[in-house]
């Protein structure tokens, strides 16, 4: 592999992945830069070319984390040589809850999907936070580099990549910045047809402010502030998140 740009592009030019990310660069503890080409995050790899494999397998990729609920998986499987792959599964709830609002006769709208998308972030802070906490498990002991992804990248692993963003002292701008790239670069693919206002579907395969906010507030709220969260219910005390800097950031 050659040398590595000193600021290489954040976004990868993937034909099968449209949400293909760097974590790199960002400032965190004591102003240290994110390590460039260690951490990735995504949408899912099942329509990846052959060129978008051959630039990964240049990226080094060690394993992935897949946090996909089983249908997904089975749906969209793939399969990249040398590379490890670890299901973190969260299954997927939104696209049922707008349904059985519908056919209860609720009103299905933008603001509708907006409110079910805010209450999804509030379940990943703390129904699903075992899997953040595997998450971060694998990042600490894990060898070499790592994509995280999920279907289409922004919601499961959005949530994702802003706790290690803020646990390695990012600023919460900073990761919300990260976290809207998504409105710019994700491609979803073409909706079938569905009883389903569009304007919800749309609320549904985007990004908003208010979604990261909904799981910030709550952290915030419920569990005392980011610190108390990773210590309390991901098992990140203050060597861990030690232990996590010196793997990820550069030195100073």
């Amino acid at each position: 592999m050659g040398a590595m740009p000193s600021h290489p592009e954040r976004i990868l030019p993937l034909a099968g992945a449209s949400n293909f990310r760097d974590l790199g660069g960002y400032r965190g503890r004591d102003g240290r830069a994110l390590r460039w080409r260690l951490i990735f995050r995504s949408d899912h790899l099942a329509g990846l070319t052959a060129a978008d494999r051959a630039l990964l397998q240049d990226l080094g990729l060690a394993y992935t984390l897949d946090f996909r609920g089983v249908q997904e998986r089975a749906a969209q499987s793939y399969s990249l040589p040398g590379v490890a792959q670890h299901s973190l599964a969260i299954e997927p709830s939104v696209s049922q809850q707008l349904q059985a609002l519908q056919e209860a006769g609720g009103r299905v709208d933008a603001a509708a999907a907006t409110g079910l998308m805010q209450d999804l972030y509030r379940s990943l802070v703390d129904q699903h936070a075992p899997r953040y906490a595997e998450l971060f498990q694998h990042l600490l002991h894990g060898q070499g580099p790592l994509v995280f992804h999920c279907t289409a990248g922004k919601d499961r692993t959005g949530w994702a990549a802003a706790l290690i963003l803020l646990a390695l002292g990012v600023p919460r701008e900073v990761v919300m910045a990260d976290f809207l790239i998504t409105q710019r670069c994700y491609r979803h693919p073409p909706l079938a047809p569905s009883a389903t206002p569009l304007e919800a579907l749309q609320v549904m395969w985007g990004v908003q402010p208010s979604f990261l906010e909904a799981a910030l507030h709550w952290v915030d709220s419920r569990h005392g502030g980011i610190e108390h969260y990773l210590q309390d219910r991901l098992g990140l005390g203050p060597a861990a998140l030690d232990a996590l800097a010196a793997r990820c950031l550069q030195q100073a």
